[in-house]
């Protein structure tokens, strides 16, 4: 018996892969953190199957119900929201169902981050704006921060920042990005993207502070800054540029 590590994606039913939705549909027993996720997404699971949702867990009591179901003979589904390569504490749970002897797997599904960029239409990288894309936090909340990785060092790159785990901290965070990317920066804000509370919100590291706080937004978003938001003016990618189309045509 297997335990499936599962990215159940953004949260919309029909935003996870077909191995996914194969996968749910062969699980007994599924754990799921119902804050993140839409029940349509639990729609995909067999019925009769034991659903248990994990945000009042501990990460030993969510192990125990994995280790009890895969001892039953169950495969158990664990949905991790958006991708389990980020911020999933799959790290943790692989480890202690290593030592219990239970094996697992992974499923990779669509990051939330990528469902918001695709919502508001744009691009994260683009030419000469921003190459790079960088996924970090705030460590008021959680684990601290590594002293390599502060937000004002990613800052000072110029990428394109994917911020999860810190939407009530937008003010402070804005505050200290406002040296690095000016006032006028764009930000996008997505909260439960692809569910049924769907709320986007655009703006400027100005203005978006006060968006989140009248929105009420305390959980469950993600937020995008950088001016590949916004930009309008640039350079044509080289790959798809016609001087190289050109040079191919004219190759021996």
């Amino acid at each position: 018996m297997t335990v499936h590590f599962i990215g159940a994606g953004p949260g919309a039913g029909d935003l996870l892969t077909l191995r996914a939705v194969r996968l749910l549909g062969e699980s007994q027993v599924c754990l799921y953190a119902g804050t993140y996720l839409d029940a349509e997404v639990l729609s995909h699971c067999p019925p009769g199957a034991r659903l248990v949702d994990t945000q009042h867990l501990t990460l030993d009591e969510i192990t125990a119900h994995l280790v009890e179901a895969t001892a039953q003979g169950h495969d158990v589904a664990r949905l991790c929201s958006g991708d389990p390569s980020v911020y999933s504490a799959v790290a943790e749970q692989t480890r202690r169902l290593d030592m219990a002897g239970v094996p697992w797997d992974v499923t990779p599904g669509v990051p939330a981050y990528a469902a918001a960029a695709a919502l508001v239409g744009r691009e994260l990288t683009v030419p000469e704006v921003a190459q790079s894309v960088v996924l970090t936090r705030t460590h008021q909340d959680s684990t601290r921060m590594p002293a390599t990785e502060e937000l004002a060092a990613f800052a000072t790159t110029g990428a394109t920042l994917v911020l999860h785990l810190s939407i009530r901290h937008t003010r402070r965070l804005a505050a200290e990005l406002v040296p690095h990317y000016g006032e006028a920066c764009p930000v996008v804000v997505g909260s439960q993207v692809t569910q049924p509370g769907e709320l986007v919100l655009r703006g400027t590291l100005a203005d978006i502070a006060d968006q989140v706080e009248a929105a009420g937004l305390r959980q469950a978003a993600v937020i995008l800054v950088g001016p590949a938001l916004g930009a309008a003016d640039f350079v044509e990618s080289h790959l798809y540029s016609c001087h190289r189309a050109a040079g191919r045509a004219t190759a021996p």
